[in-house]
């Protein structure tokens, strides 16, 4: 099963593939965003670093899941869908031109084309709250001051999501709209586990 993660900053990406990947003894596809020098930079000019660092996160992912495309149990923290949100949130908040975007969307179009699509798209669904309260926890330094960028990003994040899976075409049945409110009480992460595995099943069946 090769399974991806979508969801807002802070909505716990990373914690719930690293959970997955380590349930399921899959191979855990991690995006090094922290890791990547162009996000300090975007933070600090997003108008002059969104192409640049939109593309480099782009190019980043696509070698990841070049790399295991012949993998057949993956578990992806973040996915080419995914990082086009952020390019769409960008353009509504005039952030970057309507060249920029075509570009992008041109480059990403040409990375999908070459790496296999995930089997389920788990989208992570968290209230405004939760997601503040998550980035505040971890205490990035990077995304303080951030204030008004996150209210945008999370007023916006699900609908945007929402037309780009109809835009691209994406399933119903590959899409699992998963609200999370603790993943690391056990009884919750079972539940999880259980949307996950009937999702699953259904995607099996439509293929059959």
């Amino acid at each position: 099963m090769r399974i991806g993660i979508v969801g807002p900053i802070g909505s716990g990406k990373s914690t719930l593939s690293r959970k997955l990947a380590d349930y399921y003894h899959s191979k855990l596809i991690e995006e090094p965003v922290e890791k990547n020098e162009y996000l300090p930079l975007f933070y600090q000019d997003k108008a002059t670093f969104a192409l640049l660092s939109q593309n480099a996160f782009y190019s980043s992912l696509f070698l990841l899941m070049w790399r295991t495309k012949n993998e057949p149990d993956v578990v992806c923290d973040s996915t080419l869908f995914s990082n086009l949100v952020f390019t769409e949130l960008l353009r509504l908040d005039g952030t970057m031109s309507a060249m920029e975007v075509a570009l992008t969307y041109a480059i990403a179009d040409e990375h999908m084309k070459r790496i296999p699509d995930v089997d389920i798209h788990i989208v992570i669904v968290r209230e405004t709250e939760q997601l503040f309260e998550n980035v505040r926890k971890r205490g990035r330094e990077i995304e303080k001051d951030q204030h008004d960028y996150l209210v945008f990003h999370y007023g916006n994040y699900y609908d945007v999501l929402r037309r780009i899976f109809r835009a691209y075409k994406v399933p119903e049945e590959k899409i699992l709209w998963l609200p999370i409110r603790d993943m690391e009480d056990p009884e919750e992460f079972q539940q999880i586990l259980a949307r996950i595995e009937t999702q699953y099943q259904l995607v099996h069946k439509s293929n059959e």
